[in-house]
């Protein structure tokens, strides 16, 4: 059954209260395959009957409210393993070099991971350190991870994944090396987690505890926000970068005509500066 127009907007405003995002049309045909196992949890068939639920004050389902559930459900926590490979190949081979030279003295970099989905950048990000561990002896390595996604959180900490999402970017030689293989799935190795950690965040409100990311990679996060909300979440990623730190945007999204606080560094796809 397709959903009225006053429903999808009720939906949609929903959406944008609770994350920021919008509910365009053109995301706006997958609402019945989003939410359906919603409808199933709730013995209802279609989002007009779901509304009408979401009315009733008070309503709780399990350790969250309904319109968490339905929050959670039409987010789009799409990843992978090393993601957009030739642009995430700028960091091993340009980024992180640049910052062990401009960290040297202090042997410390942070990395802000924001929207990170289910873990996949995080760890994927920790490998880079952990495939050169002569390089980075004697350094701290701090990889914090974020999302609006409560349950992307989740999975993230519990950092097990299935078949499937393993082979989604990695090698034989890297699921071996790190990953255990368990009954249960794939189990991310500790020398991975000691450097990675996870927090329920929204990029649109108040930035993490620790401010001075040398690097932050915000990548397909922007793509869902109109482009007032743009500038705003570029405001909060300018205030958590170090003043010589770098950006990272994903391949189909830019900095250019929301904020004039970044410009684009050189010679390098998607990789941004502070101005």
């Amino acid at each position: 059954m397709e959903a009225s127009p006053a429903s999808l907007e009720i939906i949609a405003d929903l959406l944008a209260d609770r994350t920021g995002q919008q509910f365009t049309e053109s995301r706006r045909w997958r609402a019945n395959t989003a939410l359906s196992g919603v409808f199933r949890n709730h013995g209802i068939d279609n989002v007009d009957q779901l509304v009408c639920l979401l009315d009733l004050p008070r309503r709780r389902t399990r350790d969250h409210d309904l319109a968490t559930e339905v929050v959670e459900a039409l987010l789009n926590n799409e990843t992978y393993f090393f993601r957009d490979k030739p642009t995430f190949d700028q960091l091993p081979k340009v980024i992180l070099p640049e910052l062990a030279e401009r960290r040297s003295r202090t042997k410390r970099i942070s990395i802000w991971c924001a929207g990170c989905s289910t873990g996949q950048e995080v760890y994927s990000l920790a490998m880079l350190f952990a495939e050169k561990p002569q390089q980075w002896d004697g350094w701290t390595i701090d990889i914090l991870g974020t999302d609006v996604s409560h349950r992307a959180i989740r999975l993230a900490r519990a950092g097990l994944y299935s078949q499937f999402e393993v082979q989604r970017g990695l090698g034989i030689a890297q699921m071996l090396r790190h990953f255990e293989d368990t009954p249960d799935g794939w189990q991310i190795k500790d020398d991975l987690r000691k450097i990675t950690r996870f927090q329920h965040h929204n990029v649109l409100s108040t930035r993490p505890a620790r401010h001075g990311f040398d690097l932050v990679l915000c990548r397909n996060v922007l793509l869902y926000f109109a482009p007032d909300i743009r500038t705003k979440v570029f405001t909060e990623l300018e205030g958590a970068m170090a003043k010589d730190g770098f950006l990272m945007l994903g391949a189909g999204e830019t900095a250019i005509g929301h904020t004039r606080a970044f410009a684009q560094a050189k010679g390098r796809a998607s990789i941004y500066e502070l101005v």
